[in-house]
Order: structure tokens, then C-alpha cells, then sequence
């Protein structure tokens, strides 16, 4: 028989907001694939979540195969039905003193290996009536909040933004696709003096991720709230 259950694959589950936006998601009954740069991290972390959890290897660093293994775990581990594309780099500089392989690296890991298993999850959702992507980005990628932080994050997380709104018009109203800014929350990339916990920090996407069918699609959210691109 048919497992009913979702399954979710969360990158950059191994801690912050990716662990616990991968918790709360096993918690509310599905399956997860918590996902990190290495596959004995996202190992740990999975024995962490228990409740049948399991850990895969991606590192959206170099994203020239990402799609194989997406479908490879689509295939190992059912169907999958939510991608919570949470991982990120936050490299030093300005829009002057910003590098090129900072900026390389930041779109790399930010937007393209989103993109990657976007096209690789997507198409599945689609045909089979349901899906839940969630962005992570950041009112530091808003034009309409002015920007702020290092560049090559703002401007990875922008374009992180423009792929959530394509994405959201290729794929359809079944598969809802929207971005999320968690505000800011206690990780190791937010800092110690952050207002959020990662608990905090996870509610928008977590909520985004179990959208009933009449929910938004196509948007972007802040503490469940519609904000400005």
C-alpha cells in the first residue's frame, strides 16, 4: 500500500533554521529528508529528528549533478512533496568591495542550486496535483526594504526571489511556490544578538511548507504576512 504521508526534503537541515523547520515538519507527520553539505551531518541530524528521518548529501555548492540526485532521492525515499530550499552562504562585502567569486559562490549556492532542484522536483508535483516550495530569502534581497548586509547576499537572495515567482507561474496553483524571510534569528548566520529563536525563525516557512489548497502561491512572507519584492 501507498505510504499517504508528505515527504519534505529541507537543505541545510543540519542546524539553525533548517533543523528546526525540519523538526517541526516531522513533527506535523511527515516524512523528512533532512539534507546537508555532507552526507554524515545530515546523517546525525536526521537521528536527531527521529521519527524516520533520513540524512542525504547535497552540496548545492556545486550543483552540475544536483538534479540526478534529487530524483535519486525521490526515487530511494517516495515521492517528494515539499522542498524547503533553506541553505545559504553569507560572504563579506560591499557592492564595491564584494568579489566576483564571492558573488559566484553566493549565486551559486543561493539561487542556483535552488533553481537545480526546482527543475528537478517541480514537473513531479505538478503532475501529481500537490506540492510545497518554500525560499528562504531575506528582506536584505528587497528592493522595496532597500537592501542592506553583504551584496553578494542581497543580491543572490533578489534573484532567489525572481525564481520563486517564475517558478510559481510555471508550475501552477496545486504546487504553491513563496519565499520567506525569517527575520532575524539566533544562528550561526544571524548572530547571538539576533531578536528570533530558530523555533521563531521557522514558523513562516514551516507554515508556507503545510499550506492548505486555497493558500497563496507566488508571494513573499514575512511572520505569515504578505511583504514587497
Amino acid at each position: 500500500m501507498t505510504d499517504p504521508r508528505r515527504t519534505a526534503l529541507v537543505t541545510g537541515a543540519n542546524r539553525g533554521i533548517g533543523r528546526a523547520i525540519a523538526t517541526a515538519l516531522a513533527e506535523r507527520g511527515l516524512r523528512v529528508i533532512a539534507a546537508a553539505r555532507t552526507a554524515a551531518a545530515a546523517e546525525a541530524i536526521a537521528e536527531t529528528i527521529g521519527r524516520d528521518a533520513v540524512g542525504a548529501g547535497l552540496d548545492l555548492a556545486d550543483p552540475a549533478d544536483l538534479e540526478t540526485r534529487a530524483l535519486a532521492l525521490a526515487e530511494a525515499h517516495g515521492p517528494i512533496d515539499v522542498l524547503v530550499n533553506n541553505a545559504a552562504v553569507l560572504l563579506p562585502g560591499d557592492g564595491l568591495g564584494t568579489t566576483v567569486a564571492a558573488m559566484t559562490e553566493s549565486l551559486t549556492v543561493n539561487t542556483i542550486a535552488p533553481f537545480a532542484l526546482i527543475r528537478a522536483l517541480g514537473p513531479g508535483m505538478r503532475a501529481r496535483g500537490w506540492g510545497r516550495i518554500v525560499n528562504l530569502s531575506s528582506g536584505w534581497g528587497a528592493f522595496e526594504e532597500g537592501f542592506g548586509g553583504p551584496a553578494a547576499y542581497g543580491v543572490s537572495k533578489a534573484a532567489l526571489n525572481a525564481v520563486t515567482v517564475q517558478a510559481a507561474a510555471a508550475l501552477g496553483r496545486p504546487v504553491k511556490v513563496n519565499a520567506a524571510c525569517p527575520g532575524w534569528v539566533r544562528t550561526r548566520m544571524g548572530g547571538e544578538g539576533a531578536t528570533l529563536s530558530p523555533a521563531e525563525g521557522a514558523d513562516t516557512p514551516v507554515w508556507l511548507a503545510t499550506l492548505p489548497d486555497d493558500g497563496p502561491t507566488g508571494g513573499f512572507f514575512r511572520d505569515r504576512r504578505l511583504i514587497g519584492w
